[in-house]
């Protein structure tokens, strides 16, 4: 498979995720960042020679490259990916997709106008044990399914922005599990309650734990209990969870290997069940795996997991989440 030209707009402290994957599979033309001289030393760092600079449209105009890897803050994503879509760029961004809901869905009417694809990387959904989970779930080993729960609980020391943000919680962080969910059923939020709190003996400022129940389509409920300031017996970073069909239900815990049971029997109080595990599926994990998925588009116009117009419904879920406590009351999900 080819290697596309590639620029890369912010090189911040995601670029140790991205710059090994691109050296490798792309033609990485320029980067460009705010402060060219950290940008250079980045560079410098992972052996990538490129012309470096601050000008985003200078940059698109001179190099003419196919894609754009978008690694800036979610603040500026709308701005960044919008000009490369015009110039005639494909583009891959970091989650989340924008700041606000009219910015995402600006930047989809933009791909649409310019032709061009715009993929945000979910990282998670290239996870080898994630995979497997999805192909058991799909498989109907435990019967059509009808309740998903995940708790997220960490005690995490940032210091610096994710202390004073409102909503560090689900602004930063649950867009993960809340696309995972989506990923899993193979469902689209409908509604949700949540709950925002801030418990004693938090060091944020904002609303650093939240409950939340999604309606799902195809009758799924998903409820979502997750904190950042819960000291002690964290849950891994992927969330512990567990998916109940009517055959049966399968847990996922601590990155561990997913293990379930099925009813095996017709009779007693509780039926008999059968145990079994869950297999991975072996696949290109992370940033790796989102960027193959782009590749594979360009060559063959598959549409990646993370299209814009997919993606967007994973946003839909933070944006609802934090309207309905706000509102304190159950929200329609808008897309």
């Amino acid at each position: 498979m080819n290697k596309p030209r590639t620029l890369i707009v912010g090189a911040g402290g995601i670029t140790y995720a991205w710059f090994p994957v691109l050296k490798a599979e792309a033609e990485i033309v320029g980067i460009v960042d705010l402060n060219v001289e950290a940008a250079k030393a980045k560079a410098a760092e992972h052996g990538i020679n490129c012309a470096v600079s601050r000008n985003l449209a200078h940059m698109l105009r001179r190099l003419k490259p196919e894609v754009v890897v978008d690694l800036t803050v979610p603040g500026a994503h709308c701005k960044v990916t919008c000009a490369a879509l015009r110039a005639g760029c494909h583009v891959i961004g970091e989650k989340p997709m924008a700041a606000s809901m009219n910015q995402a869905r600006k930047m989809a009417r933009t791909a649409d106008a310019a032709g061009r694809m715009y993929m945000v990387s979910q990282s998670r959904r290239y996870d080898r044990r994630h995979c497997g989970l999805k192909d058991e779930i799909a498989s109907g080993r435990i019967g059509r399914l009808t309740t998903v729960n995940c708790d997220f609980f960490m005690g995490c020391h940032f210091g610096g922005f994710r202390d004073e943000m409102e909503s560090p919680l689900i602004l930063d962080m649950a867009i993960h599990h809340f696309d995972l969910a989506r990923m899993m059923t193979g469902a689209s939020p409908v509604s949700v309650y949540a709950h925002e709190f801030n418990p004693a003996g938090s060091w944020y400022r904002g609303d650093v734990s939240a409950n939340c129940i999604f309606e799902m389509s195809n009758g799924i409920v998903f409820t979502y209990r997750g904190s950042w300031c819960a000291e002690g017996m964290h849950t891994s970073w992927n969330g512990d969870w567990r998916f109940i069909g009517e055959k049966g239900t399968v847990c996922f815990e601590r990155d561990q290997v997913p293990r379930g049971e099925v009813v095996a029997g017709d009779t007693g109080f509780t039926r008999e069940k059968t145990a079994f595990e869950v297999p991975d599926r072996e696949t290109p994990g992370g940033q790796l795996g989102a960027f193959l998925e782009l590749k594979n588009f360009l060559a063959t116009g598959a549409a990646p997991q993370g299209e814009c117009h997919d993606n967007i419904h994973s946003l839909a879920m933070v944006f609802g989440a934090i309207e309905s406590a706000r509102k304190g009351k159950r929200v329609k999900i808008k897309v």
